[in-house]
């Protein structure tokens, strides 16, 4: 498992403008590059290199994501707060965070991996719906209003859509989407493949993730149908082993993904401090 962000997410992340003013570098005298941090209020990521200052550099992440965390407003009903997660294997990070006051939540992410050498069925969907990839970024708005019906968010921008769809190796056929009869993305699957990772993790992984299913059509086989699909394409691409996550909350997608012959392999654990 590549820890969050990953290399795809850092290139995604960075090549919008929006993230780019909330990303903080800390270089040493020789202007080498010591720590990073990404604030996307309350999410807060960050990386300090291992040396005699690296304590002394995460206690000025934390001034520093306090801070410009206070700069934003906060909704009346809502607590100021800055989130963190980690894996549940790595107890030197759980100290850090229980060190800087932050406290672990009930909720987790689950990370589930499948053999792409097990049988993959053929993917079944109701009547007049359809699989295909995405078109191409003329559809990129139609694609964001579907994911923020999904998730009852408004955080996807069509920018951010952009910067997952220029990354390099992005591959538009492994970019799936179930169209209903009259032409709307019902729902979509977000297959990709990474060199940099699969080289970093020794690995020749793929990954089906982010997917979700708009709620008009829901409880119809739609994720199920889209996940065989993508595992079939990311196989016919030599990958060994597909990847794919969800919230522990998420009870649907667990199903999901395991009738597909994925398995939980590790969890990420989520700490929140409150300012």
């Amino acid at each position: 498992m590549m820890d969050y962000p990953s290399v795809v997410d850092l290139r995604e992340m960075l090549a919008t403008s929006s993230f780019q003013a909330q990303t903080h570098l800390w270089h040493d005298e020789a202007g080498r590059l010591r720590a990073y941090a990404i604030l996307d209020v309350p999410n807060l990521s960050f990386e300090a290199a291992l040396g005699e200052d690296h304590l002394e550099i995460e206690e000025h992440i934390m001034r520093w994501a306090e801070q410009a965390a206070r700069r934003f407003e906060c909704p009346p009903d809502e607590t100021l707060a800055l989130d963190m997660n980690c894996r549940d294997d790595d107890p030197d990070q759980i100290a850090l965070l229980e060190r800087f006051g932050f406290v672990r939540q009930p909720d987790c992410g689950l990370h589930f991996v499948r053999p792409l050498n097990e049988p993959i069925a053929a993917p079944a969907l109701p009547p007049g719906f359809t699989i295909r990839s995405i078109e191409g970024e003329h559809e990129a708005e139609a694609w964001v209003s579907l994911h923020r019906a999904a998730w009852g968010t408004e955080w996807m921008t069509v920018d951010y859509r952009h910067s997952m769809t220029r990354v390099p190796n992005y591959d538009p056929a492994l970019d799936l989407v179930a169209v209903a009869p009259d032409g709307t993305l019902a729902a979509y699957c977000f297959c990709y493949i990474s060199p940099e990772e699969n080289e970093l993790a020794g690995r020749n992984d793929g990954h089906a993730d982010p997917m979700a299913t708009h709620p008009a059509y829901q409880r119809q086989g739609l994720s199920r149908a889209l996940l065989l699909e993508g595992l079939r394409r990311l196989k016919d691409r030599g990958v060994e082993n597909a990847r794919t996550g969800t919230s522990s909350e998420n009870i649907a997608m667990q199903r999901t993904a395991e009738s597909v012959g994925f398995r939980l392999e590790s969890r990420t654990l989520w700490f929140t401090r409150t300012l």
